[in-house]
């Protein structure tokens, strides 16, 4: 059966899977920081952080592609502008067993911008429908990609949308889109994340335009009564760095955005969990610090949480207790018994 057959029926198997996700963050959500997190939710949509075509195809892809069957579903982020290059390393994702190719078309970095990929390639529609084009040929896993609503003085609604046209024509049927510009010329990654304002309607007149497509919904989301209230008009929402330094409230999210109350846990079990999974890393010659840094929130707004923190970043703490020092630092915070995140 001819891949764009199987992608087809994939996608409307798969239809409503995109609709809580934690969002790619460089240097943030890594092999360990997914584990962790799939210890709070069972059904949010995980991504990896950006990858590169160069350091997949010419570096250490198994290092870099590796990952713990417990973290799906998990999708592969890429960032390049070869077709080629491309189409190689998603053929790369799916042989790991990733369940999604997705390629940035959203950071706004100076480090994306040398490389000719990230929100730049906004401006190059056609160039990256033959990149998603070359991607499906080579995978029969849904290939998504993750944009703007608009680069530098290209902020008219009508750029954007000619954007999602030109992909949706090429076959991609699954956008996510953060629903600010990207000014690479004056902003420093960070300033675009906040500074250039919010237009959610952008995202919500792209719905309307292309029915067929999914379109989940980033930027500004912090909460999970946000998230909610974007679900009437999206297919899905994506949060990023307050799903990060605030980690227990994915806890909340199965309940709230698929009424599943099954897997709700508490901080203490994700403590133990996460304390197995860290004498496994450690057997294997993965240092503490590597995994730990992604639970600092873990406690956020607690009494104790302080301490927490400070444990955990503590150095001399790390050597001295190696896998135990999650139960140290867990000693001095007392986990009250608090309404899970999103409960009505």
């Amino acid at each position: 059966m001819h891949n764009s057959r199987v992608r087809k029926i994939q996608l409307n198997q798969t239809h409503g899977y995109w609709r809580f996700c934690v969002a790619p963050m460089m240097e943030w959500t890594d092999r360990h920081c997914r584990y962790f997190h799939r210890q709070l939710t069972r059904h949010a949509r995980l991504y990896t952080e950006m990858l590169t075509t160069g350091t997949l195809l010419h570096g250490d892809a198994a290092r870099h592609l590796a990952f713990d069957g417990a973290e799906h579903p998990v999708a592969l982020q890429l960032g390049g502008s070869e077709p080629e290059e491309l189409a190689r390393a998603a053929k790369l994702g799916a042989r790991y067993g990733y369940d999604e190719i997705n390629l940035n078309c959203g950071c706004p970095s100076q480090r994306v911008q040398r490389g000719a990929f990230g929100a730049c390639l906004m401006a190059e529609p056609s160039l990256v429908a033959d990149c998603i084009k070359a991607m499906q040929d080579a995978v029969t896993i849904p290939v998504t990609v993750k944009h703007r609503i608009g680069v530098d003085r290209h902020e008219d609604y009508g750029f954007v949308r000619d954007f999602v046209g030109a992909l949706h024509g090429a076959g991609c049927h699954v956008f996510i889109v953060h629903a600010r510009s990207a000014w690479l010329k004056g902003l420093s990654p960070k300033e675009n994340r906040e500074v250039p304002p919010l237009d959610y309607s952008r995202v919500l007149r792209l719905k309307q335009d292309f029915p067929s497509a999914e379109f989940v919904l980033n930027g500004g989301i912090s909460s999970l009564s946000a998230a909610r209230e974007h679900l009437g008009a999206v297919d899905g929402v994506m949060l990023g760095r307050a799903a990060y330094h605030d980690p227990y409230l994915l806890v909340g999210a199965d309940r709230a955005l698929f009424g599943d109350a099954s897997s709700a846990t508490t901080r203490e079990t994700v403590v133990l969990k996460m304390t197995h999974y860290l004498q496994r890393q450690m057997r294997i010659g993965v240092a503490p610090r590597h995994i730990v840094r992604h639970m600092l929130g873990l406690f956020q707004g607690l009494r104790g949480a302080r301490q927490w923190r400070r444990t955990l970043s503590d150095a001399d703490a790390l050597q001295r207790y190696g896998a135990d020092v999650l139960m140290v630092a867990f000693e001095a915070v007392r986990d009250p018994p608090a309404l899970l995140p999103g409960a009505p």
